[in-house]
Order: structure tokens, then C-alpha cells, then sequence
């Protein structure tokens, strides 16, 4: 009877997740180009970069590429940077295209890259912005990115508009694991709830934000979010508080290239935030790793080990698991024989953030380029 129960639940989480969470799965696919922009907006991208001389040249230079309907220009925060990144990115740019500024020493309550932000904010209200094209270093932009946000964002009246960048998906770890990290990601923030104002629920991809710069100022600038760690859907739920519209695509030309070569690596990754994302709560923690195990570990184990009709349920539920997860497969080019294995992702993930809350509490949580940012010491 026990068993039965079991895979009952975990058959109703599965029929709750593909027909009920906003169809998550069936986001990832390139979004429909928008209508022609009304005006030529003033853009600034903003671009806070620290060690990162070997991706940032690539970057500016696809940002110094765009075709923007109006003014458009670069300014890069440089960091504190010790390996030659604004050397690189002033290589990769017209000087008019591209203005390079220090960071100022990082104040206290600060997280790196948000004061980081803050201080090319500072110097694009000089520029008398529209928009801010809020971008990471390691992010190549086609060139009608810029165009497309800013169409979208006139044309439907939203004040932050977000692109879930192509992640790098070529070394044996980021195949195995990489697909599961946007399919997690959109299963937390289904992007139709995001987008929609009937449901409290807001994210963006950090990677690529384009913001009214009206609305930053509305919600008290960078410094209302300064010391989150989960900076870009902390920056979308304070837009979409404050009254203004957020949505979130997919973008098959707008791409990552920072690699994860090893499973540590993404390991790392995940272990930075993943903590934080459950609010530092031990209650949390236990509470999500029995959820991962009831969601993702059961159905193949009861599958494989229990009697009937427990089995049936769980094979069901594990039918269903494997197919929301073919479209995030597909859209990486990987195999759907891949899909029956995401059980053992979710079991990797699990174990990251198991680790994010040890390094928490040990004092060493949120490591990112020699910064410790999350911290329980």
C-alpha cells in the first residue's frame, strides 16, 4: 500500500508538471521576431566584467556589431581585473562605440557584480539612456539583438525584456548536464507565468536583460537589489512589483561561450546559487531534497523494483518526465535516449546543493573569480 501511495504522488506531480505549470517544457524554442521598433531608442549595454580576457573580446565585438535602430554604446566595467580584460575588450570595439570605466573598491552589502552594474548605470545616465542592455562578458549577441529587445519592449509595453542565452553544450559535462540546467530553470519560472500579470511569479536570465531605464529608477536603482546573489530574477520580481511587464525567451543566436569543461565546474556553478535560492533555510533544503527524490528518484526505482500496480504508476510517471524533458534536449541537439536519464541529473543536482549549503555554513558560499558572497560567518 505503501509503495502504491508512492507512485500515486509521483505520478500526480508529473501530470500537475506537463499539464499545469504553465507548458515550461514548450518554451524552448526561438520566440517570434516582434514587430518593427516605433521609435529609435537610446541604448546602452552594460557589461561589468572581472577576469575575463578570454571570452570579453568576442563579446564586445558582437555588441559592437549590432544594428540598432537608434544611438546605441558600450560601456564595460572593468572589475578589478587582473588578466588583461580591459585590454582585450578596448581591442574589440571602436573607441566611440565603447566606453571602458573602473569599478570603484566594492562597499560593503555590495554583491561584485551588482556594484559592478551600478557604477556603468551611473555612467549610462550621463548618456540619457532608454534602455539598458544589462549583459554579461562571456555573451555573443546576433546583430539584431539589441533591435529585437527594444522592438518587443515598445511594442507590448514591457519594461524588462530577457533572453535565456544558448548555454555551451560541447564538453561530456555540459552534455549531460547543461539541457537540464534552462529545463530546471523554466520549471521554477515558467516563462508564460512570467509573463503573464495574473501570476506573481518573475525571472529573467542574467545573461541578457534589456531594462527601461524609467523603471530602474521607479524601483531605486541596482542599489534595491545590491546585495542579492540571484541578481537577475531579484531585478525582474522588483519590475514586476512595481507595476511593470517582464518576459522571458529563448534565443538559439544568443550564446554562452563559457565553457564548463569538467562535472566540477558545473557543479561549482550550481552550488554559487543554489543554496541562496532556498532563502539559507535548513527546512528548505530537507524539504527540496525530498521533493527531488519524490519527483525524479522514484518513479525509476519503483519502476524497476516494486510490484504492480505501484510499477505502472511510477513507468508512467517516468514516461511523462522523459517527455517534457525532450524539447530542452532537442534544442541542444542531444539524443532523446538521453531523456530517461534525467533521474541521474536531478540526482547531481541534489548533491550540489547539498554542497552550496555546506559551503554556506563553512564560510566559503557563493565563490565567484576570488569573492565569497554567501556566507553564514
Amino acid at each position: 500500500m505503501l509503495l502504491q501511495l508512492a507512485a500515486a504522488v509521483t505520478l500526480a506531480i508529473w501530470v500537475y508538471l506537463l499539464f499545469f505549470r504553465g507548458a515550461f517544457w514548450r518554451e524552448f524554442r526561438s520566440a517570434i521576431p516582434p514587430p518593427a521598433p516605433t521609435t529609435a531608442p537610446r541604448i546602452v549595454a552594460i557589461v561589468p566584467a572581472r577576469d575575463e580576457a578570454d571570452v570579453v573580446a568576442q563579446s564586445i565585438a558582437s555588441l559592437a556589431a549590432q544594428r540598432a535602430p537608434g544611438y546605441f554604446h558600450i560601456v564595460l566595467v572593468d572589475d578589478d581585473s587582473s588578466d588583461g580584460t580591459a585590454t582585450a575588450a578596448r581591442a574589440a570595439a571602436r573607441s566611440e562605440l565603447l566606453t571602458i570605466v573602473s569599478a570603484a573598491p566594492l562597499p560593503s552589502g555590495w554583491t561584485g557584480k551588482l556594484w559592478a552594474v551600478a557604477e556603468g548605470v551611473r555612467h549610462a545616465a550621463a548618456l540619457q539612456a532608454d534602455y539598458l542592455l544589462l549583459t554579461d562578458a562571456d555573451i555573443l549577441h546576433p546583430a539584431g539583438n539589441a533591435a529585437d529587445l527594444a522592438a518587443r519592449a515598445q511594442s507590448e509595453n514591457y519594461a524588462l525584456v530577457s533572453y535565456m542565452a544558448t548555454l555551451a553544450c560541447q564538453t561530456p559535462a555540459e552534455r549531460a548536464l547543461v539541457p537540464a540546467f534552462v529545463f530546471f530553470f523554466f520549471l521554477l519560472y515558467p516563462p508564460r507565468w512570467i509573463r503573464s500579470s495574473r501570476h506573481s511569479i518573475a525571472g529573467a536570465a542574467g545573461g541578457c536583460m534589456l531594462l527601461n531605464a524609467r523603471m530602474l529608477e521607479e524601483i531605486g536603482g541596482i542599489a534595491a537589489i545590491r546585495g542579492e546573489l540571484i541578481d537577475d530574477c531579484a531585478l525582474a520580481r522588483a519590475v514586476k512589483r512595481a507595476g511593470g511587464r517582464v518576459w522571458l525567451g529563448v534565443s538559439e543566436s544568443t550564446r554562452s561561450i563559457r565553457p564548463y569543461r569538467t562535472f566540477a565546474e558545473i557543479g561549482q556553478m550550481i552550488s554559487r546559487s543554489a543554496f541562496t535560492q532556498l532563502r539559507h533555510s535548513p527546512v528548505l533544503l530537507v524539504g527540496t531534497l525530498a521533493g527531488l527524490l519524490v519527483t525524479y528518484l522514484a518513479p525509476p526505482l519503483l519502476t524497476l523494483f516494486a510490484p504492480q500496480p505501484a510499477a505502472g504508476m511510477a513507468a508512467l510517471a517516468w514516461l511523462l518526465m522523459s517527455s517534457s524533458y525532450l524539447p530542452a534536449l532537442r534544442f541542444y541537439r542531444r539524443s532523446w535516449l538521453a531523456a530517461p536519464l534525467l533521474p541521474l541529473v536531478a540526482a547531481f543536482y541534489a548533491g550540489a546543493t547539498v554542497h552550496s549549503a555546506v559551503s554556506y555554513w563553512m564560510g566559503s558560499g557563493g565563490r565567484w573569480k576570488g569573492r565569497i558572497q554567501d556566507t553564514a560567518l
